[in-house]
C-alpha cells in the first residue's frame, strides 16, 4: 500500500478542493436540476442521497480514482475471502462470514452456533428453559462492555417487542447500573448472559460476580447457577469455573465491534426471536453482496466513505454528526461511535509508519428532533462546520397519516434543506423592512438572523424500520469504515489504544484496594489517589 497523498488523484483532489472554496450546494442543483437522481445509491432496501454534498462529476471521479489507486477492490477481496488483513494480530477480519447464510457458508463453525443459539432462545421463549423456582424467564440481562454491549444494546432497542423475555444490558462498573437495574427484577425470573471474549475482561467480571451473589442471596444453590447463568466467550476453562456450563463461542477473527452478528447477539436472539435475528444477518447479508458486487461508482457504502474521505481530508470538516430521526434509533450514535472511531483512530499505517493525513473525523450525533433544539444552532450558525448523516426509516401506509409523524419526516427533509441552503440575505432584508425595521436595528437583526447555509449532508431513507433494513444499514456503516482506513492505509481492525488505560486501571485497583504495591505516580495522579482515600474515609 502506498502513502495516499502520493497518488495523483490525491493530488487532484487538493486542487478540486481549492476550487470548491467559492462552490456552493445549492449552486450544484441549480445548474443540475436533476441531480438528486444522479447522486443517489439503492441497496438492501436503503437509499442514499448524498446530493447535498460539495461534490461534482469531476470530484466524484477523482475520488473514485483514489479508491482505485489504493486498491479497496483488492483489499475488499481480501477481506471477504477471510486473508489476513488485521495486521499487527496476524488475524483476518471475517465478520461477513457471520451473516451468510446456511446454503452459502464460509465458515461452518459458524452455523452450528447459530443453530445452538436459535434453539436455546426458542426454549427460553416458549417457557422450557425455567429458573430455580420453576419458573419461566421474563427478563434477560446481558453483561458486557464495549462492542459486546453497544451493538446488542442498539439493536435490541430499536426492534423492541414485548412478546418475550425483556432484554436489560450492563456495561458500567459504576455499582448503580447494575445495582439499578437488578433491583427491578425477580432473581427466579432472570437470565443472565455474561459477554466476554476472554472471560477476563476486569469490568465484566466484576458485574457477572455481583449478580451471581444476587442469585445466591435469593435462595438459588451453586447448582442452579447453570440455570440461570450464560456465556459468550472463547475460554470454556474460566467460564466452567465460574459455574456456568452453557457456553456460546465466537473466534478471534470477530472484533469487539463487529461482533453482534455472532454469539454476541444472543440476548438479540432472547429478546426478539431467533426469526428476527436471522433477518438481521439477511440485511446485512444483502449489503454484502451489494458491496462486493456493485461497482464503485454505484456502491453504497463506498460512496458513503468517499464522501467522508472529501470532507474530512480535502474540506477540513473534522466533525461527522450523525442524525436518526427515529426515537428507537437513539443508540446508534453511540454505536457508530465505536465502530468509527475504534476502527479508525489511527496514527500509524499499516507497516508502522505515521500517517500522512487526517483519518477518522469526530463522531456524535443524538436523536431528532430532539437534537434541533440542542445543538443545532451550533450546526447552522456556529464557526464549527460540520458534515452530518440524516437517517430516515419510513413507516407504514397506516402511520403515515399520524400527524406526528408527517411532523418527523418533515423536520428530517427540512434541516438537511436549511443547512444546504441557508438564508437568503436579501429576501431576509425585504422581509425585515416590511416589518418596519430600518438602521442599526434592521442591521443586527440581518446579522443575528442570518445563515450561511452550504453545509453538507447524507439522507439514508430505511423502506422501514425492521431487522433487515437495520442489519444492512449496520453493514453498510462498517464497509464504510473499512473503504476509509484502506485509503488512509490503516489497519481498521486492532485496538491498541484500549490497552493502555486498563492496564494502568489494573494497577490502581490493586493499589486502591490494598492488595497491590505502590506505584511511581506523576503528582496529579498520587494527589487523586489521596483525595478518593480521604474521601472513602470520611
Amino acid at each position: 500500500m502506498s502513502d495516499p497523498t502520493q497518488n495523483a488523484a490525491w493530488q487532484a483532489l487538493e486542487t478540486l478542493a481549492e476550487g470548491a472554496a467559492d462552490r456552493r450546494i445549492d449552486g450544484l442543483f441549480f445548474a443540475e436540476p436533476e441531480r438528486a437522481s444522479r447522486y443517489s445509491l439503492e441497496a438492501a432496501g436503503i437509499t442514499l442521497d448524498y446530493s447535498k454534498q460539495l461534490i461534482d462529476d469531476e470530484t466524484r471521479r477523482a475520488l473514485l480514482e483514489l479508491a482505485a489507486a489504493q486498491k479497496v477492490v483488492e483489499k475488499r477481496a481480501d477481506m471477504l475471502a477471510g486473508r489476513v488483513i488485521n495486521s499487527s494480530e496476524q488475524r483476518p477480519a471475517w465478520h461477513v462470514a457471520l451473516r451468510r447464510p446456511d446454503d452459502a457458508p464460509l465458515y461452518e463453525e459458524v452455523h452450528e452456533v447459530r443453530h445452538a443459539m436459535a434453539e436455546f432462545a426458542r426454549a427460553v421463549r416458549n417457557g422450557e428453559w425455567r429458573g430455580f423456582a420453576d419458573d419461566a424467564i421474563t427478563d434477560v440481562v446481558n453483561i458486557g462492555i464495549g462492542g459486546s454491549d453497544l451493538g446488542p444494546r442498539m439493536i435490541c432497542q430499536a426492534l423492541a417487542r414485548r412478546d418475550g423475555p425483556q432484554p436489560h444490558f450492563v456495561a458500567n462498573v459504576d455499582p448503580a447500573d447494575l445495582d439499578d437495574t437488578l433491583a427491578r427484577l425477580n432473581p427466579a425470573t432472570t437470565l443472565v448472559i455474561v459477554t466476554s471474549k476472554s472471560f477476563g475482561t476486569a469490568e465484566t467480571l466484576a458485574n457477572a460476580r455481583v449478580a451471581r451473589q444476587w442469585l445466591i442471596d435469593a435462595g438459588a444453590g451453586e447448582h442452579d447457577i447453570a440455570r440461570h447463568f450464560v456465556a459468550v466467550s472463547t475460554n470454556r476453562e474460566a467460564v466452567t469455573e465460574f459455574g456456568i456450563e452453557r457456553m456460546f463461542e465466537f473466534w478471534d477473527w470477530v472484533g469487539g465491534r463487529y461482533s453482534l452478528w455472532s454469539a454476541v447477539g444472543l440476548s438479540i436472539a432472547l429478546a426478539l426471536g431467533d426469526d428476527a435475528f436471522e433477518q438481521l444477518l439477511a440485511g446485512a447479508y444483502a449489503m454484502d453482496q451489494h458491496f462486493e458486487t456493485a461497482a464503485l461508482g454505484e456502491n453504497l457504502p463506498v460512496m458513503l466513505a468517499l464522501a467522508g474521505i472529501w470532507n474530512n481530508n480535502f474540506l477540513g470538516l473534522t466533525s461527522h454528526c450523525v442524525v436518526p430521526y427515529a426515537q428507537r434509533l437513539a443508540a446508534l450514535p453511540s454505536f457508530l461511535q465505536q465502530l468509527e472511531m475504534e476502527s479508525n483512530g489511527k496514527s500509524v499505517r499499516r507497516e508502522g509508519a505515521p500517517v500522512t493525513v487526517d483519518t477518522v473525523p469526530t463522531i456524535w450525533g443524538s436523536v431528532g428532533t430532539n437534537a434541533q433544539h440542542a445543538y443545532f444552532q451550533m450546526l447552522h450558525q456556529g464557526d464549527l462546520a460540520v458534515d452530518m448523516d440524516f437517517i430516515l426509516p419510513l413507516s407504514d401506509a397506516a402511520a403515515a397519516g399520524d400527524p406526528r409523524e408527517i411532523e418527523r419526516v418533515a423536520n428530517c427533509i427540512a434541516q438537511a434543506e436549511a443547512l444546504m441552503t441557508g438564508r437568503d440575505r436579501s429576501a431576509l432584508e425585504s422581509e425585515l423592512k416590511e416589518q418596519g425595521l430600518s438602521s442599526d436595528a434592521l442591521e443586527h437583526r440581518l446579522a443575528a438572523r442570518s445563515f450561511e447555509g452550504n453545509r453538507p449532508s447524507n439522507m439514508l431513507v430505511l423502506n422501514t424500520l425492521d431487522a433487515h433494513s437495520l442489519g444492512a444499514l449496520i453493514a453498510a456503516y462498517e464497509h464504510k469504515v473499512f473503504v476509509q482506513g484502506v485509503i488512509w492505509d490503516i489497519n481498521s481492525f486492532d485496538q491498541w489504544g484500549v490497552e493502555l488505560g486498563k492496564t494502568m486501571a489494573g494497577q490502581l485497583v490493586g493499589e486502591l484496594s490494598g492488595e497491590g504495591k505502590a506505584g511511581a505516580h506523576d503528582g496529579s495522579t498520587q494527589a487523586l489517589l489521596t483525595r478518593v482515600r480521604r474521601g472513602w474515609q470520611a
